[in-house]
């Protein structure tokens, strides 16, 4: 058995293996600090919800602060291309040496067209792709005029309502056949062929897929520092069985090492190259679809914070709101805010802050100051607290003793 840890040394870890265990970086951003971040953190998740800020630019905010968002435009648009999109955790920006090790293992097939009428698919599958080998990125709707593609769709109420063309597009997508070159400002793919969106890259021959099970779970390891078999597969949403094979390998070449926390009582494992940071200084606001934030479990046995995304509950049962961030300072999640980008009136709505049972007496202060600087990087003027939740209170005072900011 290894190493005994408490819990505070497992957060560190944790909170060091997501480059969130200190202050952010004093200069400018720039794009090697940006891709360090993202090597780091192996994946961001995307997310069409879009009442803050797209989900995959919120990830590298929390622990870069502001940066220009143009940056991940460019290492997801431009070659060589240093992030792309594919299933990993869900829909998710990942790293372009993952791709064939995850089209080995992922299985997404009810998002495409594995139902359709065989013919029809075989047909529209086929003037896609004598369209998109002419080089042009192009939409689905783009694709649909350019092929010609014409259906009745009056009574059609399969999944999202797409289109024959979109779902052949969402099915080759999940077969790596094709892949999306950039997305539109109505954050619609553009579809390409994969050999243009990677070229240069070896795509014919896929890898051997216990070979790649090791790599990815490798990978979610490093991201996570430290934690168990169900954490690691969950990352890349990767087969449990599957991924506790590639765990057993991975003990056995050293890579990761079993080890007990008091407090946690699962069978644990933290990676060879995990830090352990005496202190933890973050702090930081974490998308609903952050990383650290991923393996609800995980969360509430690391840091006693029990979170639900909640945009999908009916209002009147929600517990803290819409579009909720957690909010991190030093090694523990103390509060919780309901957040809204107001850009018709240039503001940043905190609709609602509450508390954690633990949270430090400087959470407030902390908090509102974390606000400011989001609503800097957003582009907006000001920050408005509503008047709900045990904490927003001691919120809006700290923002109005700060002199820009403006509660309600």
């Amino acid at each position: 058995m290894g190493a005994s840890l408490s819990l505070s040394q497992a957060r560190r870890i944790a909170l060091a293996a997501q480059g969130l265990d200190k202050g952010r970086p004093a200069g400018p951003v720039t794009s090697r600090t940006v891709g360090r971040t993202f090597a780091r953190i192996q994946l961001v998740q995307i997310d069409s919800v879009n009442v803050l800020a797209r989900s995959h630019f919120l990830p590298f905010f929390s622990r870069l602060g502001s940066y220009d968002r143009a940056i991940l435009q460019q290492m997801a648009g431009k070659h060589p291309r240093r992030m792309m999109e594919y299933w990993a955790h869900e829909a998710s920006f990942i790293r372009p040496e993952h791709f064939l090790d995850l089209v080995a293992w992922q299985n997404r097939t009810w998002v495409g067209a594995s139902a359709m009428d065989p013919g029809l698919r075989s047909g529209v599958t086929g003037r896609i792709l004598e369209v998109l080998a002419d080089g042009k990125p192009m939409t689905a709707a783009e694709l649909t005029a350019r092929i010609g593609h014409v259906e009745d769709r009056k009574h059609v109420n399969w999944g999202w309502n797409w289109n024959a063309v979109k779902r052949v597009l969402e099915h080759l997508f999940e077969e790596g056949v094709v892949s999306s070159a950039s997305r539109t400002e109505q954050f619609e793919r553009r579809y390409a062929l994969t050999r243009n969106v990677l070229p240069g890259h070896a795509l014919d021959a896929m890898p051997d897929p216990a070979a790649s099970m090791d790599r990815l779970i490798d990978a979610a390891a490093q991201a996570h520092g430290i934690g168990t078999v169900r954490c690691f597969a969950d990352y890349f949403r990767t087969p449990l069985k599957a991924a506790a094979l590639s765990v057993e390998h991975l003990v056995d070449s050293g890579r990761l090492v079993p080890v007990t926390v008091k407090g946690w009582d699962r069978k644990l494992y933290r990676h060879a190259d995990a830090r352990l940071p005496r202190t933890a200084s973050g702090r930081a606001l974490l998308s609903p679809f952050d990383s650290l934030v991923f393996e609800r479990r995980r969360l509430e046995e690391l840091f006693g914070f029990h979170y639900r995304i909640e945009i999908y509950t009916p209002e009147p049962k929600r517990r803290f709101g819409y579009y909720v961030l957690p909010f991190l300072l030093r090694d523990r999640l103390v509060a919780r805010v309901d957040l809204k980008a107001d850009r018709a009136s240039g503001a940043l709505l905190a609709k609602a802050c509450f508390a954690e049972p633990h949270a430090p007496g400087d959470t407030a202060v902390e908090l509102a100051a974390e606000l400011r600087l989001m609503a800097d990087w957003l582009g907006l003027d000001e920050v408005i607290v509503s008047p709900v939740g045990d904490l927003s209170a001691g919120v809006a005072a700290a923002v109005k003793e700060a002199g820009s900011l403006y509660p309600l």
